[in-house]
């Protein structure tokens, strides 16, 4: 069985904005959502900038009780998750509640929770750690809360694959309704990660720029002087929907998702393999699933981290699986502008694609003025462009050598 899937409610939270709408303005407008943290002192840290949520009111969208037993990056999920399926106007009887499920991805799970309830141990014994602890730590919550507040009893899981795990959840989405398991499915990821122990973390690690004098100016994927990742944090969530089950109701028809590869290094804990052979992999594999052949596709939504080796990598990829069409190809990173969701990043950028196809925009690599030799690419620099785009990938790839390639159509070409 081979059914078409189309993407038919978005919700999204990032640094940019708490909706789709003032988050697409701040892309066409080449903002960027990187400054110094505010969440916590982060005075002692060699890294003191973020990509942080502002202003989210998870009463907005949960019971006050309820929220006291979510993590943040739960709460995210849940508002990007009920955002997206009111964009989507599923009503109760327009669908079989035991063949729409939810999975949605997350890096790094409940890390406020474990940061806060340790302390809790440390400073008060354990007899005084949250009885909510586990639930809210663990990183499936997102996915059961969703499931348990819509009324979805199909699939229901979370994918764990680090950066790449929203990308992995919507692929997922995608081959459960595809062949028939689902007729719904609400996908994507959620992370919460801007807290003193993951940024000290990846400070150590020499993952993140430590560019605090100029935050918006940090993340420049590409750029001869990249130096590191931006730590961003919030949602990006879609509803996946089984293209005759959306026309029997009228459903808006956002895009469609016709391609999904998935592949694995086996290289290095931290670092992508020589060349980019994985990522060059699900990039090939989510073409040959979607049908189409390289001249076909004229936008790729990169991963695009700002990390030396990513970017490189990246682009070397780019160039082998598509050869001289490589040239003719509109690749941009939107985290110049969000920063990097870690778990989150592959249901933002997902949701960007398909807002690109929509609107006939490709968005634009901001901060990027020094070219460098190994990344030799149209990267849409610092301006958005309009070009009609049928066909484009997004790409996620992860620490551990996780790799994920989304493949996305505009509906009704």
């Amino acid at each position: 069985m081979s059914r078409r899937v189309v993407v038919t409610g978005m919700g999204v939270l990032t640094p940019l904005g708490l909706d789709s709408v003032t988050t697409w303005e701040a892309l066409l407008a080449g903002k960027s959502g990187v400054g110094t943290i505010t969440r916590f002192d982060a005075s002692g840290y060699s890294v003191r900038i973020a990509a942080e949520l502002k202003g989210f009111d998870a009463e907005s969208f949960v019971d006050k009780r309820e929220v006291r037993k979510m993590d943040p990056s739960t709460q995210y999920g849940v508002a990007a998750s009920l955002m997206a399926w009111k964009d989507c106007g599923l009503d109760e009887g327009d669908f079989d509640s035991t063949r729409a499920g939810v999975i949605i991805g997350s890096g790094v799970g409940g890390i406020q929770t474990l940061e806060a309830q340790h302390s809790i141990l440390m400073e008060k014994g354990p007899r005084r750690v949250s009885p909510f602890f586990i639930p809210m730590l663990i990183a499936d919550m997102s996915s059961g809360m969703v499931s348990i507040r819509l009324n979805l009893k199909g699939p229901n899981f979370a994918t764990v694959s680090a950066c790449a795990s929203g990308a992995h959840a919507i692929g997922a989405s995608y081959r459960a309704i595809r062949h028939g398991d689902a007729d719904v499915m609400v996908a994507g990821g959620a992370e919460a990660a801007v807290c003193p122990l993951a940024i000290a973390g990846f400070a150590s690690m020499r993952a993140i720029s430590p560019r605090n004098d100029e935050p918006e100016l940090a993340s420049r994927p590409f750029d001869a002087g990249r130096d590191g990742f931006i730590l961003g944090e919030g949602a990006g969530i879609v509803v996946l929907e089984e293209l005759e089950h959306a026309k029997r109701r009228g459903a808006v028809i956002h895009a469609e998702i016709v391609g999904y590869g998935a592949t694995g290094d086996a290289y290095h804990m931290t670092a992508p393999a020589p060349g980019g052979e994985g990522g060059a992999r699900a990039m090939a594999l989510a073409m040959d699933d979607a049908g189409m052949n390289p001249e076909d596709v004229q936008y790729v939504n990169a991963h695009g981290t700002s990390t030396p080796l990513n970017d490189k990598f990246e682009t070397a990829a780019i160039k082998s699986v598509f050869g001289e069409h490589a040239g003719a190809l509109a690749v941009s990173s939107t985290k110049s502008m969000t920063g990097h969701l870690l778990g989150a990043a592959g249901g933002v950028e997902a949701i960007f694609t398909a807002l690109s196809l929509a609107n006939s925009v490709i968005l634009p690599t901001i901060n990027y003025e020094t070219p460098d030799p190994d990344c030799d690419l149209d990267y849409v620099p610092n301006q958005p462009r309009e070009a009609k785009i049928l066909n484009a990938l997004t790409n996620s790839f992860g620490f551990g050598g996780h790799n994920c390639s989304i493949a996305i159509r505009r509906f009704g070409e």
